[in-house]
């Protein structure tokens, strides 16, 4: 068995975000679901990105942003993700590297160029994404390094690369190896548009292949196709060892061997934008998974990390997630 190198191993679209404010009204003239994520062409990239306001421009993608906040707070991490050889490529691989973060997979040499998330925020702090995969879309399992994933504690991914065959593949052999080196496997179901458009796959990978489930309280509800937190929760507590249910400001709720814990949100002066809450959430989760901490701590880790990234605009973190911990008496 490889010695453990990495507390996680991460697989997940390398993309870089767009974000920029709008109204509601914006959102409804050019077609954009709210509080969602819609995959888009090129040429709807294009035309959504001339239409934005000013906006900032920084690396993001579900899992890379779990990585970073994982980062933050002092945790080893490995991010497998594809991007082109371009600019925005460039970009990425530079900003996941200053982080400390590994990454292994290779550069794409031609096709489409590296993708990015169009992500609109209103005035109540809702984000809306649009998501151009780009090379995003040729991760595959060659990519993945057997030798990184046997090396982490956790492999971690997100449900938004159930899009493409390729990116399933390496998922199933990244889990596999996993397993085989005594590893955990945990995923998010990222977006409730993305578990129903693969809820019975999601069901099977949660009952055969996942150690530890993240959803929030929409997508636990779609999983389930239920309205009742409640029933999701019960049946969850049967298909999963682990699961982290977040609820907003309601905080969250942890099952752990079959055992229910509720955790407090963590109070915000001013809700920004919500982007990378979910993201940020499982990487404090982790962070205290993989130093052996119990649920509720793990839990309140979780609800630290989200809290300062929605204070301010972007997916990862702006402050020192380890000193915010250390002064919360969580490190």
């Amino acid at each position: 068995m490889a010695d453990l190198k990495y507390d996680v191993a991460g697989i997940g679209n390398a993309l870089v975000d767009v974000i920029a404010n709008a109204d509601d009204k914006f959102l409804t003239a050019n077609g954009i679901e709210k509080g969602g994520m819609t995959l888009i062409d090129a040429e709807r990239a294009d035309e959504l990105y001339g239409k934005m306001a000013a906006s900032i421009e920084m690396s993001g993608g579900s899992c890379a942003n779990t990585i970073a906040g994982l980062a933050s707070l002092g945790g080893k991490g490995a991010f497998f993700g594809k991007v082109r050889g371009d600019q925005l490529g460039e970009v990425f691989i530079h900003d996941i590297k200053s982080l400390g973060v590994a990454f292994p997979a290779s550069q794409a040499t031609d096709g489409a160029p590296t993708g990015r998330c169009l992500i609109i925020v209103t005035p109540d702090a809702q984000r809306s994404m649009s998501t151009f995969l780009g090379a995003a879309q040729k991760l595959g399992p060659d990519d993945i390094d057997p030798e990184t994933i046997k090396a982490a504690a956790v492999t971690y991914m997100e449900g938004y690369l159930w899009d493409e065959p390729g990116a399933k593949e390496a998922f199933l052999k990244a889990a596999k190896i996993a397993h085989e080196a005594g590893r955990l496997v945990s995923l998010t179901l990222s977006d409730s548009f993305c578990v129903d458009r693969f809820r019975d796959e999601f069901r099977r990978l949660a009952t055969d292949e996942v150690d530890l489930l993240f959803a929030n309280e929409a997508e636990i509800l779609s999983l389930y196709e239920t309205e009742v937190f409640d029933e999701a929760l019960q049946q969850v507590r049967k298909d999963c060892k682990f699961a982290a249910l977040t609820r907003s400001e309601q905080g969250s709720v942890i099952v752990a061997d079959g055992e229910v814990h509720v955790v407090d949100a963590e109070p915000v002066s001013k809700v920004v934008d919500t982007t990378g809450a979910g993201d940020l959430f499982a990487a404090g989760f982790l962070y205290g998974l993989t130093r052996g901490k119990d649920p509720v701590t793990c839990g309140r880790l979780g609800a630290l990390a989200a809290a300062e990234v929605i204070s301010h605009y972007g997916p990862r973190p702006q402050v020192s997630l380890a000193e915010l911990a250390k002064q919360k008496g969580l490190a």
